[in-house]
C-alpha cells in the first residue's frame, strides 16, 4: 500500500508530533491547518486550510492530490479546538466555532478522502476525539458535544467502509501537553500529561496492525492523577 497521508492540525501538537513521525517512517504527508506547520521536508507540504469551510477542505484536497499522487492511504483528523466556560456564559460564536472545526470539518475531510482512498486498494482514518466524548466534562458542554459527535460519527462510518478496506479508528485522549489548554484557565498544561509523540506512536502501531485487525475506539489516559 502507498504511504501517503493527510493530517489536519498539523502546525502543533498531536498533528505536528504524527506529521514528524510519518515523515521519518517514509510517507509523503500533506499538513491541513490554519497556521504553518514548519516542518521543511522534501516530502512535505503544508496547506492552509480552514476546516470549518467545505471550499476550504476541498481546495485543500485537490492541492493534496497533486502532491501526494492518485491514492491516500492515512487521513488523520485531528483538527480541533476547545472553549470551556458554563453554559449561559458561553458566546454562540465560540459554541458555533467549535462544531464547525471539530465536527463539521471531520465530515468533510472524511466524505472527501474516501473516494481517494479507495484508489490506495483501502486505508486509515484515524478520528481524534477526547475522553470529553465518552463522559461530559463539567463547564465544557459544548466541547463534549461536539466529542460526542465524533465518536457516532466515527462508529457510524467504520461499518459503511470496511467493506472498502478502510479502517475507522476513534481515539479517546485524556489530558495531553499541547497548547490545546490555552483557553482554559483552570489548567495548565504539564509534564505530568501524555505527550503528543506518545499519541503518535500509538497511531503509528495501529496502522501497522494486521489487515483483519480493526481497532475502532481507543481509549488513552495519562497515569497521573490530577488529570484525566
Amino acid at each position: 500500500m502507498t504511504k501517503t497521508a493527510i493530517v489536519t492540525g498539523s502546525s502543533k501538537g498531536i498533528g505536528f508530533k504524527v506529521t514528524e513521525l510519518f515523515l521519518k517512517e517514509g510517507y509523503k504527508v500533506a499538513g491541513w491547518s490554519r497556521s504553518k506547520t514548519k516542518i521543511d521536508h522534501k516530502n512535505f507540504i503544508h496547506i492552509d486550510t480552514d476546516m470549518g469551510d467545505e471550499k476550504s477542505v476541498l481546495k485543500a484536497l485537490e492541492s493534496s492530490k497533486a502532491f501526494l499522487g492518485d491514492a491516500l492511504s492515512v487521513l488523520i483528523n485531528n483538527a480541533g479546538l476547545g472553549y470551556f466556560s458554563k453554559t449561559e456564559e458561553m458566546s454562540s460564536q465560540q459554541w458555533l466555532e467549535m462544531f464547525n472545526t471539530n465536527v463539521h470539518g471531520i465530515f468533510y475531510a472524511t466524505k472527501a478522502a474516501i473516494p481517494y482512498m479507495r484508489k490506495a486498494g483501502g486505508g486509515h482514518i484515524f478520528n481524534i476525539a477526547s475522553i470529553a466524548g465518552l463522559t461530559g466534562v463539567q463547564e465544557g458542554a459544548g466541547y463534549s458535544a461536539t466529542k460526542f459527535a465524533v465518536r457516532g460519527f466515527s462508529e457510524s462510518l467504520f461499518k459503511e467502509v470496511r467493506k472498502d478496506n478502510i479502517k475507522v479508528s476513534c481515539i479517546y485522549p485524556g489530558s495531553v501537553n499541547t497548547e490545546f489548554f490555552r483557553h482554559v484557565d483552570s489548567v495548565k498544561a504539564n509534564d505530568t500529561m501524555l505527550w503528543p509523540e506518545d499519541v503518535a506512536d500509538m497511531i503509528l502501531y495501529f496502522i501497522n496492525t494486521p489487515g483483519n485487525f480493526l481497532p475502532v475506539n481507543i481509549e488513552i489516559r495519562p497515569m497521573a492523577a490530577k488529570y484525566n
